[in-house]
């Protein structure tokens, strides 16, 4: 089984929407995912997400399964060198590195920096576990404990259009690790595409490998430089193309 994770495009956030360039992004994309073979695809019900999808769509002649649990994850938190409320990926490393809970994947939502937020992000962990659990049931795999058990194999592709955020939470369960190192050690550019495709040594047991994460072949292709939408320092196009 095969999870494709893409990130919309670049957004207008005051419309929820995409910008000019965040357009342009997701025409290219569209020309990269209609040459896929696709078994199901869901979308997050937000305007940036659906609107990057619609161009896929459009040439795939599909529809999407617009899902709750896949919009931007809630999670705002008190960040000390400002006085505000912060999203739970925006803080400073000696403010959350300090605290091993925050490393632990299972606990980490017991750690005061969390749980003084005004969101609740225990709840908001729990319903995108379930969600992303669900979509992987509905292809035959069932979580057992840290992994996957299945009766026949599949080779189904889905695809999920949705943000940065919510991808790094499911990306965290279904490979075991920590959500606050994946948001704030991971980038995903927008429009950029995520490979999860399940490896299956022992007969009736999956585990997930990441083989591809944030690639943006089709901007290359395209001669569309990537954005840095969500990236906190300066992004340097020839990282990317050479």
């Amino acid at each position: 089984m095969r999870i494709i994770f893409i990130r919309h495009g670049d957004p207008d956030y005051s419309i929820d929407s995409l910008t000019k360039k965040g357009r342009r992004e997701a025409e290219l994309l569209a020309q990269r995912v209609s040459r896929w073979k696709i078994d199901s695809i869901y979308c997050s019900p937000l305007g940036r997400a659906q609107a990057t999808a619609a161009y896929s769509l459009e040439k795939l002649g599909r529809t999407a399964v617009t899902k709750e649990f896949l919009r931007e994850f809630k999670g705002h938190v008190y960040n000390p060198y400002n006085g505000l409320d912060h999203i739970c990926w925006d803080l400073m490393p000696d403010y959350w590195t300090q605290s091993e809970t925050m490393y632990d994947k299972d606990n980490w939502t017991s750690d005061p920096i969390i749980k003084g937020s005004r969101d609740d992000i225990a709840a908001e962990w729990k319903m995108v576990q379930d969600g992303i659990d669900e979509i992987i049931a509905a292809n035959g795999y069932t979580r057992k404990g840290r992994y996957y058990t299945f009766k026949e194999h599949s080779d189904n592709t889905v695809v999920i259009f949705c943000h940065f955020g919510v991808t790094m939470i499911m990306m965290s369960h279904i490979l075991g690790i920590a959500p606050p190192v994946m948001l704030h050690g991971l980038f995903l550019p927008p429009t950029s595409v995520t490979v999860l495709n399940t490896e299956e040594r022992v007969p009736g047991e999956a585990y997930f490998r990441c083989q591809v994460i944030g690639d943006v072949t089709h901007l290359h292709m395209g001669g569309e430089p990537v954005s840095a939408s969500g990236y906190f320092s300066e992004l340097l196009q020839e990282d990317y193309l050479n």
